[in-house]
């Protein structure tokens, strides 16, 4: 161990054991989705399975709740159920790496785990730190058993980059295609454009640049947390690309990108030959509050699964705040979702694993209703299916948490009120409702709308002790289910 990284590993122990009891004993401190033990948490990084076990690792800045310098902590579990607790794993200790371990991901072969990374490097001087100094160096580290590390390489400089890029290269996403390896880099140009830098490989090590992708018309300044797989459709049996990425400096329109920054994807067609991808549309993941940087990885079910940052970057009191800072931590992961592409659309739908944690059971059938509130509970799936065409809906929970939905407006709105601490609104428009699965956690909601059409992600802070739901609208052939959630176990 180097000095550094055990002097960082020192004031580390000395914040765990100043800040951990407070952190634990917050109200709002989540059951069942992973958070910092102390300090701030955001992107995901490293997602992967490796010899049976399942291993998250995240951006995390232990000495401050609002963010700072970031290191990998690290979670592994067999079952995504019982989780162990690594701590920080990737310390910013080297010169290429001395102002954080950035966002990446991790690429499993032959028994060994290649993690890579973005280095982030802040030189002192009078520079804007976009066009210039800023060093973002991608970075590879390997692993015989996902936990301990080998020395770290540096792969790729500044200088290794296209001429027409800015500083601003990061979070490498690698993947493989026909026995070749490729990876894929979040970029902002010169011309302040988003775009994709596509590399590929025959070894892991070096790495040769084949093209930049981007939409004709500029979509936002920069591209973030890129991510490339493919989905099978499972209406036509078609394989479609799906390009991933967070692009930064889109504008509102309507419903869409209310968000200060966006997480979606364009379906697609990769040519791997030649660089070239021919986009779609581009789709929001998530119609939330709180969602980005999401990342994928196919576990050995052959499962695409899903994990986002139940955050956003560059939040503050214009927009809106989280009271968690001040027991000493900030956001969490969102739960883990399965990706299947139906129709060209990607659903999300919570990985079968979380059933594990239901308890107290409750059915109930509605044959025509108009309010039913004998429910209440704070940790839960609410599971609400509507066998008719259903006209108009209200859901009332966590106290002034409201879900609507009128077939007439064709939307379905998540509206919060003092409990959302400055948010307030988010719609999205869908043709009709057939399904929703409700996630309550102490301070979170993920919403499935329509067995994962549309989902809504964000953190909610109840002050109040009503825990009751109330449900009303033209309630005409509807099942409830609703169970009781259990909690993460940790060893």
């Amino acid at each position: 161990m180097s000095i550094l990284k055990r002097e960082f590993s020192k004031l580390i122990d000395v914040c765990l054991e100043k800040e951990v009891d407070k952190v634990n004993s917050d109200k709002y401190r989540l059951k069942y989705h992973l958070m910092p033990p102390i300090g701030w948490l955001n992107d995901p990084n490293g997602l992967c399975q490796f010899k049976g076990e399942y291993h998250v690792f995240y951006q995390y800045s232990p000495f401050d709740a609002n963010g700072g310098l970031k290191f990998w902590g690290h979670y592994k579990s067999k079952d995504m159920i019982e989780w162990e607790d690594l701590g920080a794993c990737l310390y910013p200790d080297t010169p290429h790496d001395c102002h954080g371990v950035y966002s990446g991901s991790a690429f499993v072969e032959n028994d060994r785990v290649y993690f890579y990374y973005t280095g982030n490097v802040k030189h002192v001087g009078s520079y804007d730190y976009i066009n210039n100094g800023r060093g973002h160096n991608t970075i590879m580290v390997t692993s015989e058993d996902g936990i301990n590390f080998n020395d770290k390489k540096v792969l790729l400089e500044n200088i290794d980059y296209p001429s027409n890029m800015t500083c601003h290269v990061r979070d490498p996403k690698v993947f493989k295609k026909n026995d070749k390896y490729f990876m894929v880099l979040g970029a902002r140009d010169n011309n302040h454009k988003g775009c994709i830098l596509l590399y590929n490989s025959d070894d892991l090590e070096k790495w040769n640049f084949l093209n930049t992708i981007s939409t004709n018309e500029k979509f936002g300044y920069m591209w973030e947390c890129p991510d490339l797989f493919e989905l099978k459709d499972e209406c036509s049996g078609e394989t479609k690309s799906i390009l991933c990425i967070s692009p930064q400096g889109i504008e509102a329109d309507g419903y869409k990108f209310n968000n200060i920054y966006q997480s979606g994807y364009f379906l697609g067609n990769m040519n791997l030959e030649n660089g070239n991808f021919d986009f779609g549309e581009f789709i929001e993941l998530d119609r939330g509050f709180d969602f980005y940087a999401p990342q994928t990885f196919i576990d050995e079910k052959g499962r695409t699964i899903l994990t986002g940052w139940m955050g956003l970057p560059d939040i503050d009191e214009e927009h809106y705040t989280n009271p968690t800072t001040k027991n000493g931590w900030l956001h969490a992961l969102t739960i883990p979702r399965e990706l299947v592409l139906i129709n060209n659309k990607v659903y999300q739908r919570p990985i079968e694993e979380l059933r594990k944690l239901r308890g107290i059971y409750i059915s109930r059938e509605l044959k025509s209703t108009r309010e039913y509130n004998e429910l209440k509970g704070e940790v839960y799936e609410l599971d609400i299916e509507f066998n008719n065409d259903i006209d108009n809906l209200k859901i009332n929970l966590k106290s002034d948490c409201n879900i609507s939905f009128d077939k007439n407006e064709r939307t379905i709105k998540l509206s919060l009120g003092d409990s959302g601490y400055g948010r307030k609104t988010r719609s999205v428009t869908i043709d009709r409702l057939n399904r929703l699965q409700i996630f309550s956690d102490t301070s979170s909601l993920e919403i499935f709308v329509n067995n994962g059409e549309e989902v809504f992600t964000t953190r909610v802070y109840s002050n109040s002790n009503n825990d009751k739901i109330n449900i009303s609208g033209n309630l005409e052939d509807v099942k409830i289910n609703m169970y009781e959630l259990g909690e993460y176990k940790y060893v």
